[in-house]
């Protein structure tokens, strides 16, 4: 069968493979779609996860699909089910420096369980819908670990898949103010789609000046403040933290959602003077069930998110339309075309 793995720095292939085999705890999965997540882009340039890789490894880990084979030891899982795989499940790490990877037609769970693993998904909800859950999980795990309550005022400094994301959840939870920033107009209107209260054009407009507009204006120890509460960095330029840092109120909550692979000065003085809190949010320990429920509901709008459709054979152009941000969401691969 047809696979994407990677070979090495910028090296990225679709290679002919062996199918995959189950053992007696396993299960194999026919992908139907996976999408394309800047964790892939990152991976493909390094080469591998931190470092190059020793051996070819398979990427692709945001996936839905049905269950084709179930291993003789696997329980309440059966040939046919509508999933979608949380591949950081049952200890696996699938799309992430394993030989198993989801852009492909078929790939092997290891040690699979229901609800571990393996998430059921009601026949209702489409394939392309069902392959958000992973990323949505990411954001609802940072939404999670930022406490926001619905009087939050609240900045998100990117609306890729993740920052959408975001902003979806803080709606859906009744925070009443929130604010998308982003240097894409198309972005930026997937983000009105999603609920945000109001968008600023970085590229073109003074943050800091329209946010004290909505938000309100301070003084702190001869600092000017804007009186937003809570801010989300999911951008992942190393320019933001600082900014926010530069901006942020008193008691301030800051997430960190986006990887930097590269160390950021911060005023940290300035900072201690606010007594700001730093939230790190990673991955989705538990929120899968939430997710599911959501996009199972009439009227989610899985378009908002998905930019683009792409077979499987037409990897490349994917992979080139997903490295480019300003005509971008998430990227969606049909595995079975």
């Amino acid at each position: 069968m047809r696979a994407v793995r990677i070979h090495g720095v910028s090296d990225v292939r679709v290679d002919d493979i062996e199918e995959p085999q189950p053992g007696p705890r396993d299960v194999i999965v026919r992908v139907r779609r996976c999408g394309l997540c800047g964790s892939d882009l990152g991976y493909i340039k390094v080469g591998g996860v931190a470092a190059p890789a020793e051996a070819p490894f398979g990427i692709g880990h945001e996936l839905s699909g049905v269950i084709e084979v179930v291993g003789a030891d696997v329980v309440g899982i059966a040939p046919g089910q509508r999933v979608v795989v949380n591949p950081m499940g049952d200890g696996n790490g699938i799309g992430a420096g394993l030989p198993e990877g989801a852009f492909a037609p078929l790939l092997r769970v290891s040690n699979a369980t229901l609800g571990g693993s393996i998430h059921p998904i009601p026949d209702h909800v489409d394939w392309d819908a069902a392959a958000l859950a992973e990323p949505l999980g990411v954001a609802l795990h940072a939404v999670h670990r930022s406490g926001a309550v619905s009087n939050d005022r609240v900045a998100v400094f990117g609306v890729g898949p993740i920052g959408l994301g975001i902003v979806f959840f803080l709606k859906r939870a009744g925070v009443s103010s929130v604010v998308a920033i982003d240097r894409s107009p198309q972005r930026l209107d997937r983000a009105r789609r999603l609920g945000a209260d109001h968008v600023i054009d970085a590229a073109s407009e003074d943050v800091a000046a329209v946010l004290g507009d909505l938000h309100g204006r301070a003084d702190l120890f001869g600092w000017p403040t804007v009186g937003t509460s809570l801010w989300f960095e999911s951008s992942g330029a190393p320019s933001v933290l600082p900014l926010i840092v530069g901006m942020a109120p008193f008691h301030a909550r800051a997430v960190m959602v986006a990887v930097h692979p590269q160390p950021i000065a911060i005023d940290w003085k300035m900072a201690l003077g606010k007594e700001m809190s730093f939230i790190t949010s990673m991955a989705y320990p538990d929120e899968f069930p939430e997710v599911i429920a959501a996009i199972s509901e009439p009227g989610f709008d899985a378009d908002a998110f998905i930019s683009h459709r792409i077979p499987l054979s037409r990897f490349d152009e994917a992979l080139a339309i997903a490295r480019d941000a300003e005509v971008s969401a998430k990227v969606m691969v049909a595995c079975d075309a």
